[in-house]
């Protein structure tokens, strides 16, 4: 190796000499002019010899130098010269490292991290703010772990899949560290549609928030899209309002959306049809709803929705509900202290509910079909205390629409829902 070279690569690290480098190559004694700087270099995983001995008469190839100055580029020295010297070396390596770096990045794994609290109460009925599957009782701590798994089938299809835990710190629940594969999809292109199939997650908060097996379809052209959903109903799913106290796997629901952009207005209109459930007794039922948003202040948007169920009148239901929203800023997991608040209001027949965001973390609410749904507020706010670190805080307050449906009894629920959530 050309003194020069040993003496450029060894500036390029910021090498100096120091008594606490030790050189484990046998064929530069102390007191060799290079010793310090290989030493060094050996140290860092720059150059690594032949086995015991440096090697240092022996005339190297301009490939091996490029592999010793992408070594060294990787650990941060500045090496333009040298790098300019070996481009054409250094450029074929690097096609043979991006190839090794992307079959390693074939599969990407993410997640997320979830500590909750919930507090609930409720004016009557049996269930409890709390409850879930082996446990009910007023409030509970809820600690769930999420990964994410993405794998690449080819350049236009993909797997996704997560993994959840569970762990419901409260006595009596049996349902403490399940761990399962919740959601398995195949996500790809056909054509000009983007097309998702498998079990997978179904989520337009004001209508459904829930895991199901089926195929959801998109098509976009300038600022307007479509979107179709057919899902076939998860016996172990948590499921309200419509599909309340379904107990098959013949329950299914047909959605399809258009929804758009048209200058700072935003407008939505999705249509539902709901087969073979409880509430319905195996009847077909529909529902309809529009949506408009708004940014009616800097950093302020306003949101509401209009829900007309068809099968509303079957037991002297009401066919019609609505919710409105106010929401000011949003906290962003990767930019610390952003916050956001809200505030909304919700008046919500049976008829018109699948399993809406809102019930799901509100509470188990008792009643809702003797009740016609539910109506009330909610507010909360989220902030991000650090990069990926969010935390946040709403409260429900909410009363059964119908009370004469319930004989005359009142049917309030109250709750607190805390969370941070830790993303990685």
């Amino acid at each position: 190796m050309k003194k020069s070279l040993v003496l450029a690569m060894a500036m390029a690290m910021g090498v100096t000499a120091s008594a606490y480098a030790a050189n484990p190559f046998s064929d530069v004694p102390a007191g060799h002019w290079a010793y310090d700087s290989i030493a060094q270099l050996a140290s860092a995983g720059v150059v690594d010899g032949y086995g015991a001995t440096f090697g240092g008469d022996k005339l190297m190839t301009r490939y091996e130098m490029a592999q010793i100055v992408a070594k060294a580029m990787a650990k941060g020295a500045n090496c333009d010269k040298l790098a300019a010297e070996f481009a054409d070396e250094l450029d074929a390596l690097g096609v043979r490292v991006a190839k090794l770096e992307k079959k390693v990045d074939n599969v990407k794994i993410t997640g997320n991290i979830r500590y909750s609290y919930k507090d609930g109460s409720h004016g009557h009925g049996t269930n409890k703010g709390g409850s879930h599957d082996g446990a009910a009782q007023k409030s509970y701590n809820r600690f769930r772990t999420r990964l994410f798994v993405a794998g690449q089938v080819n350049n236009n299809w993909k797997y996704n899949g997560m993994i959840e835990n569970d762990r419901y710190m409260a006595s009596g629940a049996t349902d403490q560290d399940k761990t399962i594969l919740k959601r398995a999809t195949v996500d790809g292109r056909l054509g000009g549609l983007k097309v998702s199939a498998g079990r997978k997650y179904f989520n337009i908060p004001t209508m459904i928030d829930s895991e199901a097996d089926g195929l959801e379809v998109k098509y976009g052209f300038g600022k307007v899209n479509l979107t179709g959903w057919a899902m076939k109903h998860l016996k172990t799913d948590r499921v309200y309002g419509e599909w309340k106290n379904a107990t098959d796997d013949d329950d299914r629901v047909y959605m399809a959306k258009v929804d758009g952009k048209f200058g700072k207005l935003g407008a939505l209109a999705s249509y539902w049809k709901v087969d073979g459930n409880a509430v319905r007794k195996g009847d077909d039922g529909e529902i309809w709803t529009v949506g408009l948003d708004y940014p009616v202040a800097k950093d302020l948007k306003l949101a509401a929705e209009y829900f007309h169920g068809d099968k509303g009148d079957k037991k002297g239901y009401d066919e019609n509900g609505y919710f409105v929203e106010l929401k000011y800023r949003g906290a962003k997991a990767a930019k610390p202290g952003t916050w956001g608040l809200w505030v909304a209001y919700h008046d919500r027949p049976v008829s018109t509910m699948i399993s809406p965001s809102t019930i799901v973390y509100a509470a188990n609410y008792p009643d809702l079909t003797n009740n016609d749904g539910f109506k009330g507020f909610e507010v909360g706010g989220q902030y991000t205390l650090a990069k990926n670190i969010v935390a946040g805080l709403r409260y429900y307050d909410f009363d059964g629409r119908e009370k004469k449906l319930n004989g005359g009894k009142s049917n309030k629920v109250r709750t607190v829902w805390g969370e941070v959530i830790f993303t990685f």
